[in-house]
């Protein structure tokens, strides 16, 4: 949880590194709130906003929306890439598949145009 809480103490910071750890973590706490929500939406019968979005549901996404982006740009900045490749997702199914691949990646080998590697500063180190 404390990744979690990383990435949202950094909610719009698009400079520097994230490291792998940092990034899944973020997702799959992400992912699980954004199925609480819409359980909750779904057992409290709440009105939904778009197709499949329910009140809580959405809100939560626009809530999460900017920490999720600034987190995959710094982590593209860890393999010294710009954030901007974090468009390639617009391409239906092949951009996904590529940023996916950018994203399990490791880190590119000490500091680069966008920071010192992570890893390597353990300034982050958390338990968790």
């Amino acid at each position: 949880m404390n990744w979690y809480f990383l990435v949202l103490s950094k909610y719009a910071q698009f400079q520097g590194r994230s490291r792998r750890k940092e990034f899944w973590f973020f997702t799959l706490i992400n992912a699980l709130i954004s199925m609480a929500c819409s359980l909750v939406d779904t057992t409290l019968q709440l009105p939904t906003l778009m197709e499949g979005y329910g009140v809580l549901a959405a809100l939560y996404a626009v809530f999460a929306f900017i920490p999720t982006v600034a987190v995959t740009v710094r982590r593209l900045h860890d393999q010294d890439r710009t954030g901007w490749w974090a468009l390639i997702m617009l391409i239906p199914i092949v951009g996904i598949l590529v940023l996916l691949y950018f994203m399990v990646q490791n880190s590119a080998e000490g500091s680069n145009r966008f920071g010192s590697n992570p890893k390597q500063n353990d300034n982050s180190t958390l338990s968790v």
